[in-house]
């Protein structure tokens, strides 16, 4: 399963930056066209504000481990890292690689 969620990492970079580039390609460098374009539509409004409110529980999730001891300075720092340099795609499967163990044994 570990794999998987490796697999997932490298799709999580490789799928939004292409359609990232594809974008600035067709548009230019101009940002704001792009945030509209998010609010386009009403699916469109949808997925966004899904995959938002997941992404927000998310880093939610890591400060209070991180508060409460349950994930180190460092990991806190590359999950955010994650999030900020790729987004929620990357974040999210490498803290389900890092965390595999821990979640698959808490019904022992």
């Amino acid at each position: 399963m570990k794999k998987v969620f490796l697999l997932m990492s490298a799709l999580g970079i490789v799928l939004p930056y292409y359609f990232l580039l594809s974008y600035l390609q067709e548009e230019g460098a101009s940002w704001s066209g792009f945030w509209s374009d998010l609010y386009l539509t009403n699916p469109m409004s949808m997925v966004t504000m899904d995959i938002t409110v997941a992404a927000l529980s998310f880093l939610i999730l890591i400060v209070y481990q991180y508060s409460k001891n349950q994930i180190a300075l460092v990991s806190l720092i590359k999950y955010f890292a994650c999030f900020t340099m790729v987004g929620f795609s990357l974040a999210l499967p490498i803290y389900l690689y890092d965390n595999f163990d821990k979640i698959t044994n808490l019904d022992s």
